[in-house]
């Protein structure tokens, strides 16, 4: 069994700073990319950022410049932060973490449970 635990959202003003964390356990022998999406009421889920095994990273437009996608791979944990937070930037918070249960087998995708995110004006 493989559990995601997600920790740090919250009520932030505009302006604010929050950081998100996302920790993987259970059984596996490697994880991939991991990554963090959103959904905001009325919306479709949204890729917010992703980084590689490699430390490779991407964002969407909307967090340019203002999201910091990272990750601790000896504690299978990614990160993210989030600075000059906006009232559009609410919704809940999910991390993806692509990982194998074992050896020759193919990554499988996995989400955690969501944190809300609120920022208020």
């Amino acid at each position: 069994q493989v559990q995601l635990v997600e920790s740090g959202g919250g009520l932030v003003q505009a302006g604010g700073t929050l950081r998100l964390s996302c920790a993987a356990s259970g059984r596996f022998v490697r994880i991939d990319a991991m990554g963090w999406y959103r959904q905001a009421p009325g919306k479709q889920r949204e890729l917010v950022a992703s980084i590689t095994t490699a430390g490779t990273t991407n964002y969407a437009d909307s967090v340019k410049g203002r999201g910091t996608i990272s990750r601790d791979n000896a504690k299978n944990t990614v990160y993210l932060q989030m600075n000059s937070l906006k009232p559009e930037d609410t919704a809940v918070y999910y991390c993806n973490v692509n990982l194998r249960s074992s050896w020759g087998r193919q990554g499988i995708d996995y989400w955690g449970q969501g944190t809300q995110v609120t920022v208020s004006s």
